[in-house]
């Protein structure tokens, strides 16, 4: 007999006990209703003039639904679980709650559904509390401003396009061009630093999602995320209700004062299926077809992630929204509404990729209106150098397609921009602790990188990998310090760097 039974018995039991616990005797009238149709993860349904928007329903076969539309005639569900024995005129009545998902540190490393059903084999969960999917965003007198960095470990958005803890940063571009890398990254590089991390998947194909937990899994990432799972095979109102499940455990962490990390992969998936079900419970279409209120709908969601001031606990949550364009059309409809409700956004163009810069991020797309209010000063200073370099290196490439002739000083800042482009070159699952990023930023400020190759590049960014390794600077080091032990490092021999 399997050990999980006896414990799915005393849960039950417990809830009953609950239960009797508070019953008080009494006249009650309930309502029940019947099924008109069902189909598409959609059920119309006769006979509640109570239901109210997002009340949960139980049907008498054992499936479930929630309230999603309301009309004079009729009532309008998505399915959240559906049994085959399902079908027009099956009895309903309305549970009086609305939908909660387990939230608690007994979610670490656990891999659940928008409903918090276990899909890691293992039992639920003990310990948890319920948290309500549905919330107010935090009121303007509990918010702080940003103002601790959240980092990456990729060079190019620590220094020139830093996140904070707190801050909503949109990752977009076309499909296959890293977008879900860059969030894997981030994730994997708060090991050790007391960040929780959720990570949504939505509509994703099994192998993705596979993928995704495997590769959290072999960098120790699964020991603080939890992963909501709601695969492109599942019922529509799934799909739907992820993020928000998703939000609700971060929500718990960041109300408890702890630092929360959510992905949301990816909310163009997301904003489909809203509109698909909008549009077959004949809500009136928009703008490509989707309803009005898809703009509030991501609003409400992101509007959840914050820093909260110490009077409220001080925890934040920081969101990494990806959404997809198409052929690198950043005014589509839902693109253009998630740059207008985030704090920044990551671009990732196609033709950098095809270049071979990785991570394409594209500088001069791409913003963080946050910006050096979440960086430490120290790389704050450093950055604003480099930055000037590279915006003026992209600015003088283009003459260089032309074959004209440049004058000394403009070959110069030319070959110091190609040098800098390669050092920002980063492959996937690598992300770098701090102290580098402030390494080679003084070490580029300085000249330490002249005269060479760009071959040359990738060997002396090592060496400086070594350098931190063995140094006993801090951020607050002097920085001549930092100059003299970088140039030590770089002088020194492959060989006896490495040894």
């Amino acid at each position: 007999m399997s050990h999980e039974v006896p414990g799915v018995v005393t849960g039950l039991l417990d809830r009953r006990a609950r239960w009797l616990e508070h019953y008080r005797p009494g006249l009650r009238i309930n309502e029940v209703g019947s099924v008109v149709s069902i189909g598409d993860g959609i059920a119309r349904i006769n006979g509640l003039p109570s239901a109210a928007m997002d009340d949960v329903l139980a049907f008498s076969d054992g499936s479930r639904a929630m309230v999603f539309d309301l009309t004079e005639d009729a009532i309008g569900a998505v399915l959240l679980h559906e049994t085959e024995a399902l079908t027009a005129g099956t009895s309903v009545q309305r549970t009086g709650r609305t939908l909660s998902v387990p939230a608690g540190d007994a979610l670490l490393g656990r891999i659940i559904d928008p409903l918090g059903t276990p899909l890691d084999g293992v039992p639920p969960p003990a310990g948890t509390r319920w948290q309500g999917l549905e919330a107010a965003s935090p009121p303007i007198v509990a918010r702080d401003f940003v103002h601790d960095p959240l980092y990456t470990g990729i060079k190019v958005i620590d220094t020139l396009i830093p996140i904070g803890k707190g801050q909503r940063q949109l990752l977009i571009g076309d499909e296959g061009l890293g977008r879900s890398s860059i969030a894997l990254d981030t994730m994997i590089n708060q090991r050790g630093k007391n960040v929780y991390c959720v990570y949504v998947l939505i509509g994703q194909k099994r192998s993705t999602v596979v993928n995704t937990i495997d590769t959290l899994r072999a960098y120790r990432a699964l020991e603080y995320t939890t992963v909501v799972v709601a695969e492109a095979s599942s019922l529509p109102g799934l799909q739907q209700l992820a993020p928000f499940a998703g939000c609700a455990i971060a929500e718990f962490w960041m109300q408890q004062g702890r630092d929360v990390l959510v992905v949301y992969d990816d909310l163009s998936t997301h904003a489909k299926t809203y509109r698909e079900l909008s549009l077959l419970l004949r809500r009136p279409p928009g703008r490509e077809a989707y309803p009005g209120d898809i703009f509030s709908v991501h609003a409400r969601l992101l509007e959840r992630a914050t820093c909260l001031n110490g009077a409220h606990g001080g925890g934040s949550m920081t969101a990494l929204p990806i959404v997809e364009t198409q052929l690198g059309e950043i005014a589509a409809y839902i693109p253009t509404n998630l740059i207008s409700i985030t704090d920044g956004q990551l671009y990732l163009d196609r033709s950098l990729f095809a270049a071979g810069f990785r991570p394409a991020i594209d500088i001069a797309r791409s913003v963080s209106r946050i910006g050096g209010k979440a960086q430490h000063p120290r790389i704050k200073e450093e950055a604003s150098r480099m930055k000037l370099d590279y915006l003026q290196f992209l600015e003088l490439e283009v003459f260089t397609r032309f074959g004209a002739h440049l004058e000394a000083s403009m070959e110069k800042a030319i070959q110091k921009g190609r040098v800098l482009r390669e050092i920002l070159k980063q492959d996937r699952l690598g992300p770098l602790p701090v102290m580098f990023q402030m390494a080679w930023l003084v070490a580029f400020n300085d000249g330490l990188f002249e005269g060479g190759e760009l071959d040359t590049v990738p060997g002396r960014l090592a060496a400086l990998q070594e350098a931190v390794q063995h140094t006993s600077l801090s951020l607050d080091s002097p920085r001549e310090e930092w100059r003299a032990a970088m140039a030590d490092w770089l002088a020194r021999p492959a060989e006896a760097a490495s040894a």
